[in-house]
């Protein structure tokens, strides 16, 4: 009894050396994760939005075309300016509503020729046009801005507008013979000056679809597109087969006054 007493002492004594004698294995120390607290970290921000507008100034030029169907009509080119006011109210996912007023000013000319009416006479039978369109523009284009790198933006639009015309005043230089005067009276053609609006020539109302694109550099603005003509704008028909559409394209510089998109969104989220 005394011998398996010592043996079971020596043996605990023994086992409590060797475990005294073991190092601890201590646990890894979880290295803390400093990301998350550098300043300098960039932060892929969650993209915000909000309503608002932005209002610009623009200036540029036009080249107009009235197209015809058939050569039933005398058409002509008309080049001028354009200069205005837009506003675009801001919407959601890059894309704004833009409308506002702008005038328009086009000069064209055109020396259409007739065939005289008398075999005899041997002058050109030309009448020399030279008009010139006073025209308002009120535009309804959907727009869709992107972002490019630091403060320069691409845009798209499409859309249509309205074109309504002030006054559209022709001055004609008539090289007629007799014979052919006295035609041009009989059948209500146009040998001496008049207004191609209010003489109820052409209609005052021009509706246009339009697509374009442009550059944003931060306040400045460029943007040019086509307009294709919708209506016809002849009023008073002397054939069935008359028809003038009014297609065109232009180039405009905007500048922006007050504050932009992006300083809209971010004071409307500081005041949250």
């Amino acid at each position: 009894m005394k011998k398996i007493l010592f043996y079971t002492l020596f043996i605990f004594a023994c086992a409590s050396y060797a475990y005294a004698q073991t190092p601890i294995q201590q646990p890894d120390l979880q290295t803390a994760d400093t990301y998350f607290f550098d300043p300098t970290r960039e932060v892929k921000k969650k993209e915000k939005y909000v309503f608002g507008v932005e209002w610009r100034v623009e200036a540029g030029f036009v080249q107009l075309q009235e197209r015809t169907k058939n050569k039933s009509y005398t058409d002509q080119y008309l080049y001028g300016g354009q200069i205005g006011a837009v506003v675009d109210f801001l919407l959601p996912k890059h894309f704004s509503i833009q409308t506002g007023l702008i005038y328009q000013l086009g000069f064209g000319k055109s020396t259409p020729h007739y065939r005289s009416v008398d075999t005899a006479a041997i002058q050109a039978e030309i009448v020399t046009h030279r008009s010139m369109q006073h025209t308002l523009i009120i535009p309804v284009r959907a727009y869709y801005t992107q972002k490019l790198v630091k403060k320069w933006r691409m845009l798209f639009y499409g859309g249509p507008q309205m074109m309504v015309t002030l006054a559209y005043p022709d001055k004609l230089d008539a090289q007629l013979s007799e014979p052919m005067i006295a035609w041009a009276q009989a059948n209500n053609v146009r040998y001496q000056d008049y207004d191609r609006v209010a003489d109820n020539e052409l209609r005052r109302f021009t509706i246009q679809l339009g697509v374009g694109g442009g550059f944003e550099w931060d306040r400045l603005r460029l943007v040019a597109g086509y307009d294709f003509g919708l209506n016809n704008i002849v009023k008073t028909k002397q054939l069935d087969s008359q028809h003038l559409w009014t297609w065109g394209w232009y180039v405009r510089f905007g500048v922006r006054i007050g504050k932009d998109r992006e300083t809209i969104t971010n004071e409307h989220v500081n005041n949250l």
